[in-house]
C-alpha cells in the first residue's frame, strides 16, 4: 500500500470513526496521514495490521501516553521495532456487547428459542443479548428492556427510531462462536487486550466491557477455535434440534479478502434453515450495500439473510430502519 493510501485510510479513520468518539485518536490518526515517515513505518506492515485501530491500540498496551500527536510520533519512533513485533501478534477483536442493541430489533422479532453462533466472537460478549439491559432513545421517548430476572451489570444505550423498538428480549437455548483465536473471558491477558481496545475517553464502554467479561466468564458460550469456512457447518450442526438458529457477525469480514467473503456467503445462502444476520461496513458486503439504495456515511449495514434492515452504529450507538 502506497503512503498516499495510508494517508487516506487514516484520514478517513479520523474523519468518519474517531471524531466525535476519541479525540485521541482523531488526533493521531490526522497526524499519521500528514507523516511521511510514519506512513512509511505503518505502510510496510502486512495488511490490515496497517489498520489504526490495531496500530494505537498496540502502542497503548505498551505504554504509549495518550498525548499530543508529537508526544506519541516521539514514543513510536523510539518503540517501533516492539510495536512492530506486538501489532502482528495481536488482532483486533474488539468485543463490544453494545451492538447486541442493533442486533436486538432483529434478534426478538424471530421465533425462539434460538441458537445464537457468532462468527469472529473474540470473548463471545455480543452473545448474551439475553443477559444485558437495554435503553433505547426512540426520538425523545425512553424505551426501557431488562432481562427477567431485573436489572443487568450491563446496561446499553441506543438511539433508534420508533418504529423499530424491541418490546422483548429474545428466548436464547444455545450460545456458541468461532474465531481464529478465541479469548477466554476470565483470562487477565485478555481482558487488559480488549480494555486497550476501547478508545481513549470512552470510560463507560470499558465499564460495560469489564461487566460483559464477567457475565461470560460465569457462563462461557461454547466458542470454537478456527476459520470460518472450515467451522461453520459443524457448528451449525451442534445446534439443539427444536432452535431456530441464527448465525451473525459483526465487523468481522472486513479481516477476510473478498473471495472468501463471497464463498462464505455462498455458504450462508444454502443454509435454507438458518437465519444469517451480517452487521458489516457498507464496502464489506457490496451485493448488501447495493440494496440498501442509500450510503451509509460511516454506518455499518445490518442485513437479514443479504436483506438490508438498517444503518447502524459501529459500536451499537445508533439503529434507522431502512424502507424497503
Amino acid at each position: 500500500m502506497s503512503n498516499d493510501r495510508v494517508a487516506d485510510f487514516y484520514r478517513r479513520f479520523a474523519e468518519r470513526e474517531a471524531r466525535g468518539q476519541s479525540a485521541t485518536y482523531e488526533r493521531w490518526a490526522l497526524g499519521v496521514a500528514g507523516d511521511p515517515e510514519m506512513l512509511a513505518l505503518i505502510g510496510a506492515l502486512p495488511g490490515m495490521k496497517k489498520q489504526p485501530n490495531l496500530v494505537f491500540a498496540a502502542a497503548r498496551f505498551l505504554g504509549a501516553a495518550e498525548d499530543t500527536y508529537n508526544e506519541f510520533r516521539t514514543w513510536m519512533l523510539e518503540h517501533w521495532d516492539s510495536l512492530e513485533r506486538e501489532v502482528l501478534a495481536r488482532s483486533t477483536q474488539t468485543n463490544e456487547a453494545a451492538r447486541c442493541a442493533v442486533l436486538l430489533p432483529v434478534l426478538s422479532r424471530l421465533d425462539g428459542p434460538l441458537a445464537l453462533i457468532e462468527v469472529g466472537a473474540s470473548a463471545g460478549l455480543c452473545l448474551y443479548p439475553d443477559r444485558y439491559s437495554y435503553r433505547y432513545d426512540a426520538d425523545g421517548c425512553n424505551v426501557v428492556l431488562d432481562p427477567d430476572d431485573g436489572v443487568s451489570n450491563v446496561t446499553i444505550p441506543c438511539r433508534i427510531d420508533p418504529a423499530s423498538v424491541p418490546t422483548r428480549l429474545p428466548e436464547v437455548r444455545w450460545r456458541a462462536g468461532i474465531d481464529l483465536n478465541p479469548l477466554a473471558p476470565d483470562d487477565e491477558n485478555n481482558r487488559a487486550w480488549l480494555r486497550t481496545l476501547v478508545w481513549p475517553e470512552q470510560e463507560d464502554r470499558r465499564r460495560r466491557l469489564d461487566a460483559a467479561l464477567t457475565i461470560a466468564a460465569a457462563d462461557p458460550a461454547h466458542v470454537v477455535k478456527g476459520d470460518l469456512l472450515d467451522s461453520i457447518t459443524d457448528v451449525i450442526a451442534q445446534a439443539p434440534t427444536d432452535t431456530q438458529v441464527v448465525v451473525f457477525h459483526s465487523a468481522v469480514l472486513i479481516y477476510v479478502d473478498e473471495p472468501l467473503r463471497e464463498r462464505f456467503a455462498e455458504l450462508m445462502r444454502s443454509e435454507q434453515n438458518v437465519t444469517w444476520v451480517s452487521n458489516e461496513g457498507e464496502r464489506v458486503l457490496p451485493r448488501i450495500a447495493e440494496r440498501a439504495h442509500r450510503p451509509a456515511d460511516g454506518r455499518a449495514i445490518i442485513a437479514v439473510n443479504e436483506h438490508p434492515v438498517a444503518l447502524v452504529g459501529p459500536h451499537g450507538q445508533s439503529y434507522e430502519a431502512l424502507v424497503q
